[in-house]
Formats: C-alpha cells, sequence, structure tokens
C-alpha cells in the first residue's frame, strides 16, 4: 500500500540505545543516593530533546520551555519512585508526553507537524518532489506553505493519542515498543494508531497533490 512517509520504517532500540539506559540508571542511583547535583547531567542530557518533542505537539515555544521544565521538576521530585524497570529516556518522556496532553487538553491548541518527515521514497512524496523541481523561487515557497498547511490540517484531525504516536515516531525515531512504555499502551496499540493515521494523512494529501 502506498504510503505517506509520516509513519516510515520500525524503529529498533540499537545496542547504544541500551549502553544509555544503563548509564542513566548510574545517574539515578546517584541521585537517589544523595547526590543531588548528578541530575543536572540528566537535564544537560535531554533537555533539548524533551524540549523538541514538547514543541512538536503543542507547536509554540514558550509553552514548549514551561512544559519541558515542569517535566524536570516532577522527574526530580519523583525520582526515588523510579526503580530501573524501564529506561530513565521512556520514563521521562512519560512524564512530559502527560504533562503535555494534559496542557492540549485544557487549551484545545493546535500542533503542527513538517513536511520534512515525508520520505522520498514513497509514491505521494515522489509527487511531492516532482511538484518541487518544477518550481522556483516564490512559486515554489508558496507551493511549500499550501503543502504544509494541508499537512497540518490533516493532522488536525488525528486525535491527540493519535498526533502523539505520530510524533514520538517521526520526530523523535522511537520504537514501536518505545511508543509503547512512554504512552503506557500496547505495542499492537501503537501500530494500530500509526496505521490509522497514515490512511488518513495519505487520503488527505494525495487529492490535495494531483490537482
Amino acid at each position: 500500500m502506498d504510503v505517506v512517509k509520516v509513519l516510515g520504517k520500525t524503529h529498533v532500540a540499537s545496542p547504544e540505545r541500551r549502553r544509555e539506559a544503563d548509564g542513566d540508571w548510574e545517574i539515578v542511583q546517584k541521585v537517589q543516593a544523595g547526590e543531588v547535583a548528578a541530575f543536572d547531567q540528566l537535564i544537560l542530557k535531554y533537555r533539548a530533546r524533551v524540549h523538541a518533542i514538547i514543541y512538536n505537539l503543542t507547536s509554540n515555544r514558550e509553552d514548549a520551555s514551561d512544559l519541558a521544565q515542569d517535566t524536570f521538576i516532577k522527574a526530580f521530585q519523583s525520582i526515588h519512585r523510579f526503580q530501573g524497570q524501564s529506561s530513565f529516556f521512556t520514563w521521562l518522556y512519560r512524564i512530559a508526553i502527560n504533562s503535555t496532553l494534559s496542557h492540549l487538553r485544557k487549551n484545545r491548541m493546535r500542533s503542527f507537524f513538517s513536511l520534512e518527515r515525508i520520505s522520498e521514497d514513497e509514491p505521494v512524496a515522489r509527487e511531492i518532489v516532482s511538484a518541487l523541481t518544477e518550481k522556483s523561487g516564490a512559486e515554489r515557497d508558496a507551493y511549500v506553505h499550501e503543502l504544509q498547511d494541508k499537512l497540518n490540517e490533516a493532522m488536525q484531525k488525528l486525535s491527540i493519542k493519535h498526533r502523539t504516536v505520530v510524533t514520538l515516531f517521526e520526530i523523535d525515531g522511537l520504537s514501536h515498543e518505545e511508543i509503547a512504555e512512554v504512552t503506557g499502551s500496547s505495542v499492537g496499540t501503537v501500530r494500530s494508531r500509526l496505521h490509522y493515521a497514515k490512511r488518513l494523512l495519505q487520503a488527505e494529501l494525495q487529492p490535495y497533490i494531483r490537482q
């Protein structure tokens, strides 16, 4: 089935990611033992990534900064409850996502998606690339802007849960298993949500491209 890349290939947790988790666990244990300053290492390591994932859900830099700060405050306050059953990475992201989803539900804010997430390997994407090569200057910029708006509109037709899964998968490259941990759902649910989002986004983009 021809698809938009926003649902791309399955991301598999790498050996590097596993080593990263082990290193984080060592730092967490130091914090739990009273070396609170060690928590700064985790902030420095994940601050940009947490901010990015929140921004991609809220499309508001000020809110993203506030929510990212709130995420680390909550993580520090709850650090003694973390026992290493999952990686610190997914535990932290779960806090970030839960805070962001509460914020989105409360404020009903829009989120946006980027054309950069479309793979040139997909038929729909090839049509986009073909159209771009035929345009230049202001005409090209206008086309990109219009198509971006169309993709943003399509993303808004997804529920927050579906949008969250797509964002975690495409923006931050989490695997199905990691997304399941972050969102507190099953791997099957993650795949189902990605599949649904894929079908909707494809249906929304194709008629526009063929005009």
